[in-house]
């Protein structure tokens, strides 16, 4: 097994999957950046999962570039996606090309250990990303799941403070998140909450005045703080534009507070939203994560494969250009160390969300599901 990347002379980093089968599934070199043009060229195709709509926009970007290829995107959630590659690569089915994905807790173990889903570092970009977003999968920005609230109904600030607000009267029925059943960053947000007991013990103690007292069977702190939000009515809804809504319409004059992106606020005046990151709630708003690009290892297109995930790290422009622009937004953190920050955003350095450890994460989320089943 290897246990550091493998750069091949194209600038290809494989890990994590074993030698033989990477080397057998890795494509012929292209020896030059035109040489990988004329390449996908003759494919003429690329066929992208994605667990962004924004794929769109980039579908349009990506064929004024290279009107020659044609990007067919697919808007899919990670959990649906890992769901899927699975069942095609048992099926003998050669579909996507690209996988645009985050849930690196499942995707590592379920994915890239076993080489369904291949890294790629394109050449030149290697130096501008720190090595830690490299392997062993690119990660092409960071996303979050945070707590979120409307400015428009609340100009001086967020309405909490403490995260264990939320599980007071006030807000009975009035906490929205999406279903972490049905979505494993929802799920990874609740299972940090847990790996973050202490924190959520010193937060308890400083909210009521006096140490938790846990429930007889309930572990931790973080346990505790799901127990009380499931038992406060928090409201489960089907995808993240719910939550928004929910949150985030103007003109409300005591509307919820949900935990959803962080980024979405981008949409706020084309959607009649006012959403806002309540950053400074305590002991921290949510969590932040990679969201990364991986080669399929059957990828019927993989020249093509290579030049979208070239295309989609931006050009060498301060905001990375056309393919960069869906994600030049607040509340997205590009890796590449060369971009500006977007003068809109909380600097990455002050932004307080948790950021997973994806093996941690992994280890303890499906006590974490269970304990929420158990609980509903």
């Amino acid at each position: 097994m290897i246990t550091k990347p493998l750069r091949l002379a194209s600038g290809r980093a494989w890990s994590l999957a074993p030698l033989c089968a990477l080397l057998f599934a890795a494509p012929a070199a292209a020896e030059t950046p035109a040489d990988l043009v004329a390449a996908a060229e003759a494919e003429g195709q690329v066929v992208v999962y994605s667990f962004t709509s924004r794929v769109f926009r980039v579908e349009t970007a990506f064929e004024e570039a290279y009107p020659g290829i044609d990007l067919v995107p697919f808007d899919i959630s990670s959990t649906e996606q890992i769901a899927r590659i699975q069942a095609e690569l048992g099926a003998g089915i050669q579909s996507a090309d690209v996988a645009y994905l985050a849930d690196a807790p499942v995707v590592f173990e379920a994915l890239v250990e076993p080489g369904h889903l291949l890294p790629f570092v394109p050449p030149g970009f290697a130096e501008r990303i720190p090595d830690a977003f490299e392997t062993p999968l690119l990660a092409h920005r960071l996303s979050t799941k945070v707590l979120m609230y409307n400015e428009e109904a609340h100009p001086d600030g967020p309405p909490v403070d403490n995260l264990w607000q939320l599980t007071t009267e006030d807000w009975t029925g009035r906490v929205i998140m999406v279903d972490p059943s049905t979505r494993g960053d929802y799920l990874d947000l609740l299972t940090e909450i847990v790996l973050q007991s202490d924190a959520m013990a010193a937060a308890y103690e400083a909210q009521f005045g006096a140490p938790i007292t846990l429930d007889a069977d309930i572990a931790n702190a973080g346990e505790q703080f799901i127990k009380d939000l499931l038992d406060n009515d928090v409201v489960f809804v089907a995808s993240t534009d719910d939550v928004n809504v929910a949150v985030g319409a103007v003109g409300q004059e005591n509307p919820p507070i949900g935990f959803t992106s962080y980024s979405d606020r981008r949409d706020n005046a084309e959607e009649g939203w006012a959403l806002q990151v309540a950053n400074a709630v305590a002991p921290a708003p949510g969590i932040i994560y990679p969201a990364f690009l991986g080669v399929l290892s059957n990828a019927p297109h993989p020249n093509a494969a290579e030049l979208l995930i070239t295309f989609l790290m931006g050009d060498e422009s301060d905001t990375g250009g056309p393919a960069l622009a869906p994600f030049y937004v607040p509340g997205d953190y590009l890796t590449r160390t060369d971009l500006a920050p977007h003068p809109d955003a909380i600097p990455l350095d002050d932004f307080n969300a948790w950021r997973i450890a994806p093996q941690a994460t992994a280890a303890l989320r499906q006590d974490v599901a269970d304990l929420v089943l158990s609980l509903q």
